[in-house]
Formats: structure tokens, C-alpha cells, sequence
């Protein structure tokens, strides 16, 4: 599946095109953690050529721009969100439309995938206007036999908008895999009460809520274990039990075999020794009411991503960083991970944000090298780096090793 337009470019067009611009460390710390103040393009490349980070990247996350034309802007500690004013401090600009947006997504995808590791996942977050073209650019990347999940992300209350046509009150994220053989750690949702009376309806002696299920799955086993009698019944027809034998005289003698009135031993599955139920693809992460930063999402969103999808000590990569959540999450999570943002105003507000992470006992406090553009020096370093000057002007009494933090 494939997007046809002008001027597409190949992978090795992409490649080949982007500037070899060096990325130079200004602070001094030797922790593995990366911000880097750059073009994203140009970052990921380095991230690849010298970093050797290619394949070694479990999961990214990326927010990307929605192609929608407007200029997000922050003004006395509040982030413009839906509107293109001109007041306060200019965020970041979404003004690419229609092809170029495409192009300039499709680029930054091609390098992602070299950097994602074997076992890796990738979620892109987008909007539903944009959303099923990029659709067809991952099932070219990924390969749509690693696409996993077009998830549905309830992002606000309901509005009342008078134009013609249906609210909008979601977002959608495209989950793709590397492989099949992806990092994967099952998310639970916590039953609610209402789950209990609906899912559990049944209650023992005890007054202990369950349910019960059969014992028996489709499929015939042919003088195997599972399609001799028990209790003398036999599976039905076309049917075989779902365990051995000896495994249902266990439950048998535990008390959880549920006989009905025709006979038919079912399975009792208690509602009080369940962690909770599979996680499903609408996900209610409503973002925050008063952002930070116009791209701020919600931190449990990022939390549970990151929890599913990565390990302990797995790289978490986020090149649109925005506010900071994914890293912050990465770094409560026990994660490595890298930052990659071109905007001031994203600068100060990840700064901000993993600022506020208290090292304790589980919790390590946020360290990371602070990487910028080499171009950003003139004159042999008698001009101080972009990134220099505006983390000094965000607390100039700290150390940038151990406070700044993108």
C-alpha cells in the first residue's frame, strides 16, 4: 500500500539529503539520557551516524504536527491549543498542508525505522483529518502486517459547536511493530463495580461474585490427552477440553468446576482474584485542561505506552517532545530515553516539567546530556549556543547537568 505524489522521495534521497550536521555536547554530564535542541531531521540522522543508535530503539512515541495551518502560541504561562493568535511566544508552527505535510511526516518516518529495534513498537498520534493518509505512509514503512492497532483516544468533553456535523471528542494513535516478536506487556484495566454486576453476576455461598466459562474449546483431538472423558462425559462433538485430565480433577477438587443443570462442568472464574480486564482500543486519556505547552498530553496516556511497550532500561525515543510527558514517563518508568525538539518554548517547559521529578528509592533524579547543532557556534564559540542562552535564561543559578532537562 502506497501514497503516489510529486516529489516523493526515495529512502536514500531522504538520507542523503539531510545536512550531516554534528550535534555537540554543552553541559557535562555523562549520563546515557539525550535532549537534543535540533531539527529533529537532522538529529535522527546523527542519532544513526554517530551515536550508533541504529536498530537500538524499543520504543517511539511521536506527536507530530496535524497539519493545521495554525501558529500555537504561549502567553502568561498558558498554551494556545485551537487557535492561531498572534498574542504571547510563539510554540511552534503547524503550517505544511496537504503533500508537503505528508513528505515532511514520511521523511522523519523512514529514520525512525532504521533507529527502532527488532522488538520495537512505534505510536504516532494524530488527528482524524490527516490521519488515514498517514495511515497508508506506515503501512509503507512498517508494512501493514505490522500494524497492531489504529487505537481511538477520547481527548476531550463533548462540544457544542454549531457547525454541520458530528462533535469531535477523539484523536486517533497508529500503533505499528518492528516484527512480530515485539516487547509487549499486557495492560489491564480495573473492573469497575458496574463490571462486577455485569460481568460477574453469579454469586457462592460465600457471597463471593464469578462467572463461569466452558471447559471445552472448538477443535477435535484426535487420542490426545484432551479428548478423553471426564467424569465420564466426553467433549461435545467437534470440541476438546481445554486442559488434560488430570488438570480438571484438580479443579474438580478445588471447587472451581461449576456442574449445570444438563451436567456440563464449566470453569468458575471469581471476580475478587482478577488484576483486571484487557485493555481495549478506545482509550479515555482526556488531555489537561490548562496545558503547558499546546501539545501537552495526558500523562497516563504516556505512562501506560510506555509500560506496555518498553522494558526497564529500554531507549524511548520522542523527536516532536513537545512538553516533556514522554520523557518524564520514561524516567519515572526506569527507562533510558531521548528528546528531540527544535522550540524554545518546548525547551522551557520539559525543563520545567522533569525539574519537578524528586529522585528518591525507585526514582532516580533527571540527568541527561544536553546536545545542540554545532552550527549554533559561531566564531569559534565567542557566541554562545541558542540552547546555552535560553537554559541559562530558565534558571541561571543551577547546573545545566542536573537541572536542565528537555
Amino acid at each position: 500500500m502506497q501514497l503516489y505524489y510529486p516529489n516523493k522521495k526515495t529512502e536514500q534521497e531522504i538520507f542523503d539529503n539531510i545536512p550531516n550536521i554534528e550535534l555537540e555536547q554543552i553541559n557535562s554530564s555523562e549520563n546515557l539520557n539525550l535532549l537534543i535542541h535540533s531539527n529533529n531531521l537532522v538529529a535522527l540522522k546523527q542519532l544513526i551516524t554517530k551515536h550508533n543508535l541504529a536498530g537500538k530503539i524499543d520504543l517511539i512515541y511521536i506527536d507530530p504536527p496535524f497539519a493545521t495551518n495554525n501558529t500555537f502560541t504561549i502567553s502568561e504561562g498558558r498554551a494556545s491549543t485551537i487557535s492561531s493568535s498572534s498574542n504571547g511566544t510563539v510554540a511552534y508552527k503547524d503550517t505544511l498542508k496537504g503533500l508537503d505535510f505528508i513528505e515532511f511526516l514520511r521523511e522523519r518516518i523512514v529514520l525512525l525505522k532504521m533507529l527502532l529495534s527488532d522488538k520495537g513498537s512505534i505510536y504516532l498520534h494524530i488527528d482524524y483529518k490527516i490521519g488515514h493518509y498517514v495511515k497508508i505512509v506506515m503501512d509503507e514503512i512498517f508494512g501493514i502486517e505490522n500494524f497492531r492497532n489504529d487505537i481511538t483516544r477520547i481527548k476531550c468533553n463533548p462540544k457544542n459547536f454549531s457547525r454541520k456535523g458530528y462533535g469531535n471528542i477523539k484523536d486517533l494513535i497508529l500503533f505499528y511493530s518492528k516484527s512480530d516478536n515485539l516487547i509487549w506487556n499486557e495492560p489491564k484495566t480495573i473492573y469497575t463495580e458496574q463490571d462486577k454486576l455485569k460481568l460477574f453476576p453469579k454469586k457462592d455461598k460465600d457471597g463471593r461474585h464469578y462467572t463461569s466459562i466452558p471447559l471445552h474449546a472448538p477443535g477435535e483431538t484426535k487420542n490426545g490427552k484432551t479428548s478423553q472423558p471426564f467424569k465420564g462425559i466426553l467433549p461435545p462433538k467437534g470440541r476438546h477440553w481445554r486442559s488434560n485430565i488430570e488438570v480438571l480433577e484438580q479443579l474438580d477438587e478445588a471447587g472451581l468446576i461449576e456442574w449445570s443443570d444438563k451436567g456440563n462442568p464449566r470453569k468458575i472464574i471469581y471476580f475478587d482474584q482478577q488484576e483486571g480486564k484487557r485493555m481495549q482500543d478506545i482509550w479515555e486519556f482526556k488531555d489537561p485542561q490548562y496545558p503547558v505547552y499546546p501539545t501537552e498530553k495526558n500523562s497516563d496516556l504516556l505512562d501506560n505506552i510506555i509500560k506496555t511497550s518498553s522494558n526497564e532500561n529500554s531507549i524511548v525515543l520522542d523527536c516532536f517532545a513537545g512538553s516533556g510527558t514522554t520523557l518524564k514517563a520514561a524516567q519515572t518508568n526506569g527507562r533510558r530515553w531521548i528528546g528531540i525538539d527544535q522550540s524554545d518554548e518546548a525547551i522551557r517547559a520539559i525543563a520545567k516539567k522533569l525539574d519537578a521529578i524528586k529522585g528518591d528509592l525507585f526514582i532516580s533524579k533527571t540527568d541527561y546530556q544536553l546536545l545542540t547543532e554545532k552550527k549554533h557556534r559561531v566564531q569559534h564559540g565567542l557566541v554562545k549556543s541558542r540552547a546555552e542562552v535560553l537554559l541559562n535564561s530558565i534558571d541561571s543559578k543551577k547546573n545545566i547537568s542536573t537541572s536542565k532537562k528537555h
